[in-house]
């Protein structure tokens, strides 16, 4: 059942993508150009048109990105003691998975590469607290190393080989990161009640996050990294890369909100 939920929501984020919407509306002029319809050529043309416009006006989906990057707020470390937590808990999808990396002798980071660099941050100032990673890979058919193990060479290079940590490499949504993690905290954390983990993720996902932890009995601290948004709106601002970059995150988080909504994992 995991399975199938995990390939219908890449297939729902597949079919919403506004990017995918002007190939399909390009064809689609092209269909009706051959059948001789000039009218709803031009019809699927402006939609086309329409859509590129939509994606490239930044505002369109910051504005949406930035809800969700401000629903929940950055915890006060500096007013909790290390004694007072169980660990901190660092979610994949800033190490890339996958064979280039080996074969080229390298860790490669993605584009929320701050998950990272806050956990070893993280990982200094609380020198006693043990950590735990989780990640496999999002790809349907992945290949090469896990996000797991890219990341276990990573806390090798920076010098934390003697650090307590542990490593779940099999989860592939974030459904999964607390489900398998689970057993983990419990058997790591005898405390009673169990302290409250750090859990580092990127902003605009802290939200799903945090609903999946609570709903599974797990306190967690939230440490909101990544930001891709200010605090205000920039109007005049056009960029399409920017802007498939920004919906795309959108997407991914809205359909995965919904999802799991519907399955009950929220």
């Amino acid at each position: 059942m995991d399975n199938l939920f995990f390939l219908i929501s890449k297939l729902l984020h597949f079919c919403i993508e506004p990017l995918n919407w002007v190939i399909i509306f390009v064809l689609l002029s092209l269909l009706f150009l051959s059948l001789r319809k000039p009218h709803l050529c031009k019809r699927f043309l402006v939609f086309a048109l329409l859509d590129l416009l939509i994606v490239g006006w930044l505002p369109t989906s910051e504005a949406f990105v930035r809800a969700l990057e401000d629903k929940i707020p950055k915890a006060d470390l500096a007013s909790i003691p290390e004694k007072g937590l169980g660990g901190i808990i660092i979610l994949g999808g800033a190490v890339r998975s996958g064979r280039i990396g080996p074969e080229r002798g390298e860790v490669s980071l993605g584009a929320s590469a701050e998950r990272i660099t806050k956990a070893f941050e993280l990982m200094r100032k609380y020198p006693d607290l043990p950590f735990i990673f989780s990640g496999y890979s999002d790809k349907i058919s992945p290949q090469g190393v896990s996000e797991s193990e890219a990341f276990k060479q990573l806390v090798i290079e920076q010098g934390f080989i003697d650090r307590p940590g542990y490593y779940e490499n099999q989860s592939r949504n974030t459904y999964e990161n607390v489900i398998f993690m689970k057993p983990m905290i419990r058997e790591i954390d005898k405390s009673d009640p169990p302290k409250p983990w750090l859990l580092v993720t990127s902003a605009r996902h802290m939200y799903r996050s945090t609903l999946i932890f609570h709903k599974q009995g797990i306190d967690v601290i939230p440490v909101p990294v990544d930001y891709q948004t200010g605090n205000s709106l920039n109007w005049a601002s056009f960029d399409l890369e920017e802007g498939a970059h920004q919906w795309n995150k959108l997407i991914h988080e809205s359909v995965g909100l919904a999802a799991y909504w519907v399955t009950g994992k929220l």
